[in-house]
């Protein structure tokens, strides 16, 4: 048994107007299944696929008041790229933003128009083919301990491990890395963003919830009466979501 990283969730106080937002900003499709989510995917995919890891915008009243423990970072091929993708997202709507990262970093920082952080990346060999999301970055404080949960977690492989940061990819050597990074804040209640997971066709998914609580996933005491996924948290407390096999 194994899952895999499909997608990331993130609250939105209006749902649509963010996903029209990410939609530019990446080339993507959206389409929403009901009111109040949006779902973000590459045109033409055909999901769950490694080659990308899709967005889903859930609506949610409560404001955004902390910096997010979950971001993305975007590719990018050439610093001219760079320049042309940072400007036309400040013309979508999205801020410069400041996570502590001084005058001399490389990367820019920016919010989109809710306040979520994430970076426009200078071009990186790594990142050169995994599509317009070079990663999905998680903050924590141990990213050895990270890796080794979610590397059994998942079946994703784990490239690279260091006191300060650990990186993941789909076993299938496509698509955006999952990164855990090294920061001094701890996790302060919910998390506006998470990662969603799923099983493959024919998993039992009683099971793997149970295989993932027994690698050190806790439960966040959520009401499971009223939904058909299992709402977990890793071992620093950062929920996300076991989906329904498929």
């Amino acid at each position: 048994m194994a899952t895999r990283l499909v997608q990331i969730n993130m609250k939105a106080r209006d749902d649509s107007a963010l996903g029209r937002f990410w939609a530019e900003a990446l080339g993507w499709g959206l389409d929403s299944e009901g009111p109040g989510v949006t779902n973000l995917e590459p045109v033409g995919f055909a999901y769950p696929d490694p080659t990308a890891v899709c967005i889903d915008l859930v609506a949610r009243p409560e404001p955004k008041t902390v910096k997010n423990r979950v971001h993305l970072d975007l590719a990018t091929t050439s610093p001219a790229h760079q320049r042309e993708l940072v400007d036309r997202l400040l013309a979508l709507g999205a801020t410069f933003a400041d996570v502590g990262q001084g005058e001399d970093v490389p990367w820019t920082v920016l919010a989109d128009p809710e306040g979520n952080e994430f970076c426009v990346l200078e071009p990186r060999p790594l990142y050169r083919d995994t599509g317009p999301i070079a990663a999905v970055v998680v903050d924590c404080t141990d990213p050895r301990a990270m890796a080794r949960f979610w590397g059994e977690a998942m079946d994703w492989t784990v490239h690279e491990v260091a006191d300060d940061h650990a990186t993941l990819r789909s076993a299938a050597g496509v698509g955006p890395y999952l990164e855990f990074l090294r920061t001094p804040d701890r996790k302060s209640g919910w998390n506006r963003v998470h990662l969603d997971v799923r099983p493959y066709p024919g998993d039992d998914p009683a099971a793997e919830a149970a295989r993932l609580r027994a690698l050190g996933a806790t439960d966040p005491g959520i009401d499971p009466s009223a939904i058909s996924w299992t709402v977990l948290a890793d071992p620093e407390g950062n929920e996300f979501c076991l989906l329904t096999p498929g």
